[in-house]
């Protein structure tokens, strides 16, 4: 083989790769949405069991499984802050403001008391909601309609697609990124501010 073609066959990889992540957020959004929102019907579900540990179990399984796949929608959406992927693949262009929202989730559920804390958990729902919203319609309408023609799909469909819209995608890119550090400053600050708080005073 020659080096070009080690180069083109490592580069299909790659957008293979990418591409199947992009796909695959989609499912992960919803299902890490779905099962945000289902909170009181597992609640509910608790109280029909008879003994004290198959709900804890059900209860540690389902909060798991919702927490896992939030982290997974996270680290998927890590692709949205290389520029050259950005770039270089059609992802749909609101992909990074909607990782900034999934790590907004998390932080919310690493500094707060979780569940317990109601105005925080409707800030995690506005978040995950619109997180989801802005990945998967840009998705729908824009990546998976590049293939289609028709005089509005053409002027719809470059203003949704990274690849195809640069001039957007690229700066959304760079503040989203800078909204994840700032975000994650914040939590590090707050974490040690409440550290300092629980010290015992000296005498």
């Amino acid at each position: 083989m020659t080096p070009d073609q080690i180069s083109g066959f490592f580069d299909a990889g790659e957008a293979f790769i990418e591409g199947t992540i992009a796909a695959a957020l989609v499912v992960l959004w919803v299902l890490a949405l779905g099962l945000h929102l289902a909170r009181p019907f597992m609640v509910r579900s608790t109280e029909k069991f008879t003994l004290r540990l198959g709900a804890d179990l059900w209860w540690i399984i389902y909060v798991a499984l919702r927490d896992i796949l939030l982290v997974q929608v996270f680290l998927g959406s890590f692709i949205f802050f290389y520029p050259d992927v950005v770039s270089g693949q059609e992802l749909p262009i609101t992909g990074s403001l909607a990782a900034a929202c999934a790590f907004g989730a998390m932080l919310i559920k690493l500094m707060s008391r979780g569940d317990a804390d109601t105005t925080w958990f409707r800030w995690q729902t506005v978040l995950l909601g619109l997180g989801a919203t802005l990945y998967i319609v840009p998705y729908l309408i824009g990546v998976q309609a590049t293939l289609l023609t028709g005089q509005r799909i053409e002027q719809v469909v470059p203003q949704l697609v990274t690849s195809l819209n640069p001039d957007i995608a690229l700066p959304l890119c760079y503040i989203s990124a800078a909204l994840v550090g700032v975000m994650g400053v914040a939590a590090v600050v707050y974490d040690l501010r409440q550290t300092v708080a629980r010290r015992p005073k000296a005498a």
